[in-house]
């Protein structure tokens, strides 16, 4: 992993715990091409990963004869599991469902100031300061409110059930999943248009890939009703970002946006002094003591390897292909 994330994620009780049940080779690798990153390929079993580690190229695997497993500290594997990985059969893991929990936690917490139009209140408030006792809240609420999800993703799901105990109708598409999975997660299954036009607060869960890039576009977003939100802890390219802005400056939408595209955004863009706007640098993933979940779900799958026993938190290749 990179330097960034040795210092973020690898602490005391981390290391502890991975030596009680293998022999811990001191330090980090944040290369695989060094002499000295080839000497200890030459004899791992397990690697553990991190934000920034190198792709596994033919040629590092090749290296490492006895690599028999992968333990990746965060969310996607995708940037350094190669193709050789999975030819030679090597196990890999994830701590994306880790991950997952705080980003559904934002997008809860979000969803729900939306549906109250928080942040337009508190636009008016402010500007009202002088006589902010006239100051009336503006229409809104959550009750029998309607919220879209796009994806049922890890996080997709769990902000579906996180929404259980709210009075809200919770909208599901994903084209991936059958109807009565969708109705057993606790959500109406709805095609993409539907969901554009029927929802309040629409979040999107959707991994970045080929396919899914720039997938909410114009017409999508000319669905929305005026007035709705859009929530993005996904990734910027999913949306269409022109055809966003043009919505949100001309006052029809709202957003909250945990990511945007490019990321972060340029210091002139337009939506930065946009009322309708909540700007967030990257932050419903995992942070601060948040990590520890990330160490503690890793830890866990190496212990689970050592005892013979399968991953609890597995990633296939055919998987891979449909996540992020």
């Amino acid at each position: 992993m990179g330097g960034p994330a040795r210092r973020r994620v690898v602490d005391e009780g981390f290391v502890q715990r991975l030596s009680a049940v293998a022999d811990v080779v001191p330090g980090v690798l944040e290369d695989f091409e060094s002499p000295s990153a080839r000497r200890v390929l030459a004899d791992v079993d397990v690697l553990v990963t991190g934000w920034g580690c190198p792709p596994l190229t033919a040629q590092v695997v090749a290296g490492a004869p006895h690599l028999r497993a992968v333990v990746h500290t965060a969310g996607s594997v995708r940037s350094h599991v190669t193709s050789a990985v999975w030819e030679r059969g090597i196990a890999v893991s994830s701590a994306a469902a880790a991950n997952a929990v705080p980003v559904a936690e934002y997008t809860l917490a979000v969803v729900l100031l939306a549906g109250k139009r928080v942040l337009a209140s508190a636009e008016a408030y402010r500007r009202a300061r002088d006589h902010a006792a006239t100051v009336v809240s503006d229409a809104g609420g959550n009750y029998g409110s309607t919220v879209g999800v796009l994806s049922a993703s890890l996080v997709g799901r769990r902000v579906v059930h996180l929404l259980r105990p709210h009075d809200v109708r919770v909208l599901l598409h994903d084209p991936y999943v059958p109807d009565a999975a969708v109705r057993a997660l606790g959500a109406e299954p709805v095609g993409l248009a539907e969901l554009f036009e029927r929802s309040d607060v629409l979040t999107v869960h959707t991994p970045l890939l080929p396919e899914t890039r720039g997938l909410v576009d114009a017409a999508l977003l000319a669905r929305m009703r005026d007035g709705a939100t859009l929530v993005n802890t996904a990734r910027g390219a999913v949306v269409d970002a022109e055809a966003l802005t043009a919505e949100l400056l001309s006052g029809r939408l709202h957003a909250v946006l945990d990511v945007t595209d490019p990321e972060p955004l340029p210091a002139q863009h337009p939506l930065w002094q946009c009322p309708n706007v909540l700007l967030t640098p990257h932050v419903a993933g995992s942070a601060g003591n948040e990590l520890r979940r990330l160490t503690d779900c890793a830890a866990g799958e190496v212990e689970r390897f050592a005892a013979g026993r399968p991953f609890a938190h597995p990633v296939t290749r055919a998987a891979m292909e449909r996540s992020a």
